[in-house]
């Protein structure tokens, strides 16, 4: 390969339990809004792949769901299949907590980490702990569950050491080819990432006032020379759900569907249609079915 650099191209998974940053950091790695954003717990729900591409690197991140620990329904099992089929089929592994907080919940999530993978410690929201010494018993405690291939303090927020958290992890990635297009920033269609983004915006907007039990579904995405004509509708789980999200007057509905079709304007890179009604479907999330048309994993 004389006169050439070497690429490395990759899969590393972002793993953690929910709410500690995951896709926070995987949209500040990629440099775009690809995975959907909120303080709601258990906000991604599916494997959402973000592509970096560098002169000397491509790195294909994989955003899990939070796995879930204490919730049983269909939905629940699916996401966490989402998460155990990722791992077994990448090459290195973020392990991401937040700096100074370690429980049940993320020693669950590091017992399912293949032994055998590169696991690269990721203390996220390092600015929100003043005292960084104290960071040092807390890391050794860790450590002594598992051998780390590197441990970084980021914040994924701010962007700091994410630039140092993928020089770690660059030298864990196969020589090979591209994988992806350079100028791909993730595998998800437009059809998906509209659904997440008026997922995203309805969490925003009615944060604890609405329950887990509403999804997205994309009716319909018609691409008409620039302009893309979507019908999609929100799915509730009961009748007053519905009225919560609709809300007085249509008012919430609205707002949904006018900073989603900002979102997907910008990202497109063109004018969009979006009409968005809301629909009950009592029982989804134990519908085994239903949630394989809506892209969840479905059994072995």
């Amino acid at each position: 390969m004389s006169g050439q650099r070497a690429i490395r191209s990759g899969h590393i998974a972002i793993v953690g339990r929910p709410n500690v940053g995951k896709s926070t950091l995987l949209n500040r790695l990629v440099g775009e809004k690809i995975s959907i954003v909120s303080r709601k717990a258990q906000t991604t729900r599916h494997r959402v792949m973000g592509i970096l591409t560098r002169p000397d690197a491509q790195f294909v991140f994989v955003d899990t769901p939070g796995f879930q620990t204490r919730f049983t329904n269909a939905l629940n099992r699916a996401m966490n299949r989402g998460v155990t089929q990722t791992l077994a089929a990448v090459d290195a592994v973020f392990f991401v907590i937040e700096a100074g907080v370690f429980d049940a919940r993320d020693a669950a999530v590091l017992r399912l980490l293949p032994p055998e993978t590169p696991v690269l410690l990721v203390l996220n929201k390092s600015d929100r702990v003043r005292d960084k010494a104290s960071l040092l018993p807390f890391v050794a405690r860790i450590a002594s569950m598992r051998e780390f291939a590197a441990v970084l303090p980021v914040s994924a927020t701010h962007g700091k050491q994410t630039d140092e958290l993928l020089d770690a992890a660059r030298k864990f990635l196969p020589h090979t080819e591209l994988l992806f297009p350079a100028d791909e920033i993730t595998d998800g269609n437009e059809r998906f990432l509209a659904a997440e983004y008026i997922r995203e915006k309805l969490f925003r907007l009615l944060g604890d006032e609405l329950p887990y039990a509403a999804t997205t579904e994309i009716e319909q995405f018609a691409l008409e020379g620039n302009l893309r004509r979507i019908h999609a509708a929100i799915v509730v789980d009961k009748d007053n759900h519905k009225a919560m999200v609709i809300g007085k007057g249509g008012e919430t509905l609205k707002r949904v569907a006018s900073e989603a079709r900002r979102d997907m304007e910008r990202l497109f890179g063109g004018k969009v249609y979006l009409e968005i009604w809301v629909k009950v479907k009592s029982g989804w999330t134990d519908d085994e079915r239903l949630l394989k048309s809506l892209g969840y994993p479905g059994r072995e």
